[in-house]
């Protein structure tokens, strides 16, 4: 076994407390073994004062991480899998996706009020165009405010850019131990998880067979199953940009069951549809879902965000 281990993050505080969480479990797996983290700044951590779709989306957030893992300068990346686009660089794997934290969006509100006690116009801070499209579809009236940075630059910014709620990610609150900052959670039915939301991914090289071992130990069956059947359905959609697409899949046995959303920028129209099937067929039933989604006029949707972005 490798004496050493190197472990490449991003720095945010969410970042190094998942990194560190891998870290832990990987040393009692080879105690024998240094396990130490590199953090890598990524174009995403450095551009704060643009939206996403703007600058590129997801990719930015994991580009110099790969690079350094095909590198050969760290063994393993740990990523949020909902950070991470739905092609895999030639050469790179996923080799674990670990068991799902609570995979829904919470409100955060400055007040403990929650979007039914809100006037009708409130302020929410987010980036996100899947959650303010799904909000939108369905408080119409609400102001969205777009808000970049990490989790805890966010929390801040409830208060400095006169907000009345911001929108995050339950497992990012919880695993920063802010759980009782949460107001209240979103039923996926009103908002749908990000595609990966709540799954941390360890990435590694298709040749390295020791840190294979290691990530067998730590994949949790059903969480793989359901992000993979995820990432299908966003593969089979994706064109190129950040465009308000959802998907969210559960196992049940030897079930898997998948939803996926598509909706305009206003969060008109909003189309979604549930498929089920074997677990077997995980990536089938993803792309199948996207297929039946793009029948239903989701083609049209984002070929219109397309136009508009540009």
């Amino acid at each position: 076994m490798k004496t050493q281990i190197k472990i490449g993050t991003r720095g945010s505080a969410l970042a190094l407390w998942q990194a560190k969480w891998v870290q832990a479990q990987l040393q009692n797996i080879y105690p024998d073994s240094h396990v130490h983290l590199q953090i890598i700044k990524t174009k995403g951590d450095k551009i704060l004062d643009v939206p996403l779709a703007k600058i590129g989306g997801k990719g930015l957030f994991v580009k110099e991480i790969e690079t350094a893992l095909l590198n050969k300068e760290i063994d393993l990346a740990v990523h949020s899998m909902k950070d991470m686009p739905s092609e895999i660089p030639l050469g790179l794997c996923l080799g674990a996706i670990t068991q799902r934290e609570n995979p829904q969006d919470v409100l955060i509100s400055k007040n403990g009020l929650d979007l039914n006690s809100m006037p009708k116009t409130a302020r929410i801070g987010t980036s996100s165009l899947r959650r303010s499209s799904q909000l939108l579809h369905a408080y119409p009236e609400l102001q969205i405010v777009p808000l970049r940075g990490n989790l805890d630059t966010r929390m801040k910014k409830l208060n400095t850019e006169n907000l009345d709620a911001i929108i995050l990610a339950a497992a990012g609150v919880i695993r920063l131990g802010l759980k009782e900052r949460i107001t209240s959670y979103f039923d996926t039915n009103l908002i749908l998880p990000a595609v990966g939301q709540g799954a941390l991914g360890i990435e590694m090289r298709q040749d390295d067979p020791l840190m294979k071992q290691a990530m067998d130990q730590l994949d949790d069956f059903e969480t793989h199953v359901a992000v993979k059947a995820e990432r299908a359905f966003l593969h089979q959609l994706e064109g190129g940009c950040q465009v308000p697409i959802a998907a969210y899949a559960t196992v049940n046995n030897q079930t898997l069951s998948i939803t996926g959303m598509v909706a305009g920028l206003s969060g008109q129209p909003l189309l979604r549809h549930e498929i089920s099937g074997h677990t077997d067929q995980a990536i089938s039933l993803g792309q199948t879902l996207a297929k039946k989604l793009l029948e239903q006029g989701a083609k049209d949707i984002l070929a219109h965000i397309v136009d508009y972005q540009q």
